[in-house]
């Protein structure tokens, strides 16, 4: 389960130096091995392998109606490994999709990571603060 934020920034290269707190999980269980593609959102999503595989199973099975869905999230996929100090080497393609330069925050999402554009994911959370929580929560208890 991965949860939290950490603010971060991509070298000149477009590498994205993971969190020491995620290193060893990410070495574990997907022996170091993820998988980024796009978020319909504009953010980036960050799968271990094997969680990548579970959800490119669940797109891939999805019907005709969804192709455009399935060529967003299937055909940008792009696999990377963790180098040996943490660093995963994030696409000029996918960077110039989410608009991420420099700045980044990293969120732990359970299963997966969302990649944002510091700046970015700053304005939507609090667009999102201001607005009413989703029907979803009126029964949660905090």
């Amino acid at each position: 389960m991965f949860q939290g934020a950490s603010s971060l920034s991509l070298d000149v290269k477009g590498r994205l130096s993971v969190p020491t707190r995620h290193r060893d999980v990410l070495s574990n269980a997907a022996s170091s091995q993820l998988t980024i593609t796009k978020h319909p959102h504009g953010c980036l999503m960050i799968f271990p392998r094997n969680e990548w595989e579970r959800f490119r199973d669940r797109i891939a099975a999805l019907p005709m109606q969804a192709q455009w869905w399935k060529r967003i999230f299937l055909g940008n996929a792009m696999d990377v490994d963790m180098d040996s100090s943490g660093r995963v080497l994030v696409s000029p393609e996918l960077r110039a999709a989410a608009g991420i330069s420099k700045d980044a925050i990293l969120l732990g999402m359970g299963a997966y990571f969302e990649l944002w554009d510091a700046q970015v994911y700053a304005v939507q959370e609090a667009e999102a603060m201001k607005g009413n929580m989703p029907d979803v929560f009126k029964d949660f208890s905090f």
